[in-house]
């Protein structure tokens, strides 16, 4: 693990370091630094004016410096004279709460108290479009279950093989990639691991994505509904507790009901606790709510929950228990920010934990077909603004996520809805105008 990033920039020939943090909107924001200059800048920080980006914060603030963590350096394969590294924001020597590493980390550390160590596996779907975005980039891409299409991941191929061969050089453990569910979509896997990680990853995998489909005179999006008619960009979340060695699984237990140990439904009771107020972080644009109120796909499907409900093996509910010692929650989007996914799981799973929560009922069936013979179980919020309130009467989780994180993320969010829902649209006119 790099501890000295002048080191690594001799060793590696790495010229600059894009000093990155990522803020309350998912926006990743960035200084690009030279190699003779990272010493300073690793010790220091390197400068930024906090109101400029998606932070609650004003132009009279001090300046937020942001502290390269040498832990998360990743060298570009693409540009290998180039590294990335994760940082943590800092004002006036403290840490700015608010900041979503910062949130997670202080959650990591929580969890660690009581002896547990979160594991996590993201599957980032993202779709390959038009430089423009108003189209799929594959115009022969038209099938109507195009999932798993052999022609069209060839196709893409060299974009696809591309990115699949920088995460096997950066040694992430990449297993699969494959065509998805909508036209012009994809998914590729890599090994899970520490929640922090994951986290890094997930935040420089959308990076990658994006440059090297950009490379390839594409555009990459991992919005979570960008076309109406198609499946939408789903982020799904795998989660594991393990003891603290990290070497023991303590949700596997093979004795209980889907291998699923007590102490894994009770963190499962944390997020079907928390579950309408979780979806203002893991659904936090207008957009979002799109995918998860969606009406059926051209596909058949939408792949996306909007109940909450748990089940064994089953894709049409809201969190699957797939195998032992682990679940799947389906509810996230592509929107979501890679630290306060985590974050936000990790929040509910403890308060889940500790609370002792019953997940409650298991159903089986498939939610598509007969969902609406479920009438105990809570639907998911409609809209951004119903999630927000959800988020809001939650007292628990926002003190759980931290006051200061939670009171700039709801006045920042309710922002972006006034503007939403003031802007005109065409539907209005389309609707109204003759009235």
């Amino acid at each position: 693990m790099t501890a000295d990033l002048a080191e690594f920039a001799r060793a590696k020939n790495v010229k600059y370091f894009m000093i990155s943090y990522t803020d309350l909107f998912s926006g990743q924001r960035a200084k690009l630094v030279p190699a003779q200059a990272i010493a300073d800048m690793q010790k220091d920080g390197a400068g930024f004016a906090g109101f400029a980006t998606w932070l609650d914060l004003t132009p009279a603030h001090p300046d937020m410096l942001a502290v390269p963590d040498p832990a998360s350096v990743i060298q570009l394969p693409w540009k290998p004279e180039v590294a990335w590294v994760a940082a943590n924001c800092i004002m006036d020597d403290k840490e700015v709460d608010q900041a979503p590493r910062n949130t997670l980390k202080r959650l990591i550390t929580e969890a660690a108290s009581d002896g547990m160590h979160v594991k996590t596996g993201v599957e980032a779907e993202f779709f390959l479009i038009s430089p423009d975005g108003k189209t799929i980039s594959d115009e022969y891409d038209t099938a109507s279950k195009p999932c798993y299409d052999q022609q069209a991941v060839m196709r893409r191929y060299d974009v696809i093989a591309e990115i699949c061969d920088h995460m096997l050089a950066l040694g992430w453990g990449a297993y699969q990639n494959d065509h998805e569910d909508a036209n012009g979509q994809f998914e590729m896997n890599w090994a899970f691991d520490d929640a922090l990680a994951t986290a890094d990853k997930h935040s420089f995998f959308k990076f990658m994505v994006k440059s090297i489909a950009e490379k390839h005179g594409l555009r990459a999006t991992f919005m979570p509904k960008p076309f109406q008619g198609l499946t939408g960009n789903g982020c799904h979340a795998h989660i594991s507790v393990w003891d603290e060695t990290g070497k023991t699984n303590v949700f596997a237990d093979n004795s209980m009901e889907l291998g699923l140990s007590a102490k894994g439904k009770n963190f499962l009771g944390g997020i079907m606790k928390h579950a309408s107020a979780l979806a203002a972080i893991t659904n936090p644009t207008v957009n979002s709510y799109k995918r998860i109120n969606a009406p059926r796909t051209i596909s058949g499907a939408t792949w996306a929950p909007n109940t909450v409900t748990w089940t064994g093996n089953n894709r049409t509910h809201m969190v699957r228990v797939p195998g032992p010692g682990r679940f799947e929650l389906r509810l996230p989007d592509g929107a979501a920010n890679p630290y306060l996914l985590q974050a936000v799981i990790i929040a509910a799973g403890l308060d889940g934990i500790r609370s002792k929560a019953d997940p409650g009922k298991r159903y089986d069936i498939d939610m598509y077909q007969l969902g609406h013979t479920v009438t105990d179980a809570p639907k998911l919020p409609l809209n951004l603004l119903d999630a927000l309130r959800e988020f809001d009467n939650d007292k628990s989780l926002k003190a759980a996520l931290g006051e200061e994180f939670s009171s700039a993320y709801l006045k920042l969010k309710h922002q972006e809805w006034n503007s939403y829902a003031s802007h005109f649209t065409q539907w209005e006119r389309d609707h109204t105008l003759d009235i």
